[in-house]
């Protein structure tokens, strides 16, 4: 399934999205369960297909599952005009959000490209260097990621984004797969004087809007080439970025079993798997993202996440 979050009339929902279309989950889970003669089908509905992604994606399996029922089950069925209107959105009406709006644990991967180990003048690593960012960074397809006032060294880092879909810890690589809900695309923006004031990474990695995520969730399932897809990155319309995910140095089973000895990983938790080489940080002479500007990212599969670039007010 290929899955987003939409905000319409002021109320955030969970939708799949088919076509040129965004199908309301809860309310044709709903639906479904009146098909069936549920006496308290709205309340199931809530239970199994909550209108929040995290919400969703705590259901597991059995909640994947009904919702993929419950979709196949309104496309063969036809509805009054009211009825449709409340379950297909389109149009200027829908506001497209990141997938996942409130992760638990946001975990980003450096120096996980060869290309970019190269540019960066660093060694291979044998373990994963991992740093956090924070919800505040999370912006949609769309909005603007913000130059901020006390910096001009934005930078760009085209991602990979890796979405938990079931609670573990000490998960072998070779079960990984099956904690994973599925993938989307991240744009992780980095401030890198603030990045490099201190050995830790942190003050660079946390501002606000630094991490647009989108355009959607798409299941592994509709993904089964995860280890091997395109993925590029441009700044008004050149190229910066490009390589495949196949030239990641820990892939993604080996990310998600390292980390779950680490910490217990939650439905909703959102992995960054690394950036290939072309920062604006590495060119000569340095480049860095300013206001008017746009930056695109493409991942095969997956779709584009797009956002301009606005001076901080």
């Amino acid at each position: 399934m290929r899955l987003a979050t939409v905000t319409v009339e002021g109320q955030e929902r969970i939708a799949a999205v088919i076509n040129e279309e965004y199908i309301d989950l809860n309310k044709a889970c709903e639906l479904y369960f009146e098909s069936k003669g549920q006496y308290r089908a709205k309340q199931l509905a809530e239970a199994y297909v909550p209108a929040n992604m995290i919400g969703f994606l705590q259901g597991g399996e059995e909640s994947m599952g009904i919702a993929k029922e419950s979709v196949a089950f309104v496309q063969g069925h036809e509805f009054s005009e009211q009825v449709e209107r409340n379950l297909y959105y389109r149009g200027l009406n829908v506001k497209l959000e990141a997938p996942v709006q409130k992760p638990e644990k946001i975990v980003c991967v450096g120096l996980n490209y060869r290309e970019h180990i190269e540019e960066m003048g660093r060694e291979i690593p044998t373990i994963p260097v991992v740093f956090a960012k924070y919800n505040n960074t999370i912006i949609a397809p769309g909005d603007p990621i913000l130059k901020p006032k006390v910096s001009d060294n934005l930078d760009h880092e085209a991602e990979f984004v890796v979405v938990i879909g079931k609670k573990g810890k000490y998960i072998s690589e070779e079960d990984a797969m099956d904690y994973v809900a599925g993938f989307t695309i991240g744009n992780e923006a980095t401030i890198r004087d603030y990045q490099k004031r201190t050995r830790e990474w942190l003050q660079g990695k946390t501002f606000d809007t630094t991490l647009p995520l989108g355009p959607h969730l798409v299941t592994k399932e509709d993904l089964p080439n995860y280890d091997n897809l395109n993925l590029r990155l441009t700044l008004n319309e050149e190229e910066r970025q490009a390589s495949n995910t196949k030239n990641l140095v820990f892939t993604v089973p080996y990310l998600v079993s390292f980390l779950s000895e680490i910490m217990t990983l939650e439905p909703g938790d959102i992995i960054c798997t690394g950036t290939p080489g072309g920062v604006g940080q590495a060119r000569t002479p340095q480049s860095w993202m300013k206001h008017g500007d746009v930056v695109r990212v493409e991942i095969e599969g997956l779709g584009v996440l797009e956002n301009p670039i606005k001076n901080e007010e």
